[in-house]
């Protein structure tokens, strides 16, 4: 990132030595002078090591205040399911035609949604959505027989989050043009969902640092403490 005048600025007003508490990391983070609405996110290295299936961490949550994004779904489904799907929200619903779609390069959507009939189907794709944090999976239910559902929780503000590979957690929690309250409740939602998740085989310390920031500013560091009281 290139630190500009602005960003100096704010970095000159955040003590790297402190670990902040939620409400006034927010306060100082919307000291950013920026001409577009930055979007806020959590950061966390966690004590897992993703290698092994055990300590995968992997989650959604429904934020209180939405995610201020705009999310285009589409579900792969077929028969009475397709019907619901578009009555629900879905912005593409389908089959096979869209996995060849997909295979020539279309992604214009941000989340995914399939029934457990499609997934042979959408398994083509595997390779395409997943590195992008888009397949499908149970685990964050975004497999599921209850298409209606799902789809309204993406559009109302449902986020996915997933270790990746050096043990670390990036959760999108709203926009910066958000009250510092709703702000402050997506943000200990978030933080609460991703503690819940912690898999029983994990030892030792899980969160090892949690930090928040927006689009163009430096990293705030949040006090542990607040996890370990969510």
């Amino acid at each position: 990132m290139a630190k500009g005048k602005k960003y100096r600025a704010l970095q000159k007003l955040i003590d790297a030595e402190k670990d902040y508490g939620i409400k006034e990391a927010v306060q100082l983070l919307k000291k950013s002078e920026v001409k577009f609405d930055q979007t806020v996110e959590v950061h966390m290295k966690l004590g897992v090591d993703p290698k092994h299936a055990d300590q995968m961490v992997r989650g959604s949550v429904v934020l209180p205040h939405g995610s201020g994004r705009k999310v285009k779904v589409l579900v792969f489904c077929k028969d009475a399911n397709v019907e619901i799907a578009e009555a629900a929200g879905a912005d593409y619903v389908g089959g096979e035609e869209l996995v060849a779609k997909i295979q020539e390069g279309w992604l214009d959507f941000n989340a995914v949604v399939a029934t457990p009939d499609m997934m042979p189907v959408i398994g083509r794709i595997a390779r395409v959505l997943g590195p992008r944090g888009m397949m499908p999976s149970p685990r964050a239910g975004t497999v599921t027989v209850n298409v209606e559902q799902i789809v309204k929780e993406l559009k109302a503000g449902k986020i996915q989050y997933r270790v990746d590979k050096g043990s670390n957690i990036h959760a999108i929690a709203g926009k910066l043009s958000f009250s510092d309250e709703a702000l402050e409740e997506n943000i200990e939602t978030v933080i609460d969902s991703i503690v819940k998740a912690k898999p029983s085989s994990s030892k030792g310390t899980y969160i090892k640092s949690l930090w928040l920031t927006a689009t163009m500013t430096p990293s705030i560091s949040l006090d542990l403490g607040l996890a370990r009281k969510l």
